[in-house]
């Protein structure tokens, strides 16, 4: 049976990317050796991290907005794909370049593409509000 897409299946991934993108750039921003091997020594490198805390709080802000706006849901689901896939492929390369990272990064890069891969699906599902039919 071929069903038009919940607005619960448009947004999981959305809530689950928030519930998961703020908590991780609050550690990378203040704290990344409670958890991350990272040892931050320089300013640059501080500066490096509170920016990229910015980044993911900005992105999770969007996404926010586009599970309660609808009009800026589509807008929210293709910033969440390339935010995830771009990620996830990063750190696939990474692995080929540099070598097998902890276990956290190896399950955060699995969500990473599972998260990114589920936005595409919804963004390109037959049935959904996005996709060319």
């Amino acid at each position: 049976m071929d069903r038009k897409l919940k607005p619960i299946q448009q947004k999981i991934h959305l809530i689950i990317s928030i519930c998961i993108v703020i908590p991780v750039s609050f550690v990378y921003g203040f704290n990344p050796a409670s958890v991350f091997n990272i040892q931050l020594k320089t300013v640059d490198e501080h500066h490096f991290f509170k920016a990229v805390m910015g980044f993911y709080l900005g992105c999770a802000v969007l996404w926010v907005v586009g599970v309660f706006k609808q009009q800026y849901l589509k807008t929210a689901l293709i910033n969440n794909v390339v935010f995830m896939l771009g990620l996830g492929f990063g750190r696939v390369i990474s692995y080929f370049l540099d070598g097998i990272p902890t276990i956290d990064f190896l399950i955060g890069t699995i969500g990473e593409l599972c998260l990114g891969f589920y936005g595409l699906w919804v963004l390109t599902y037959k049935k959904s509000n996005f996709a060319k039919n």
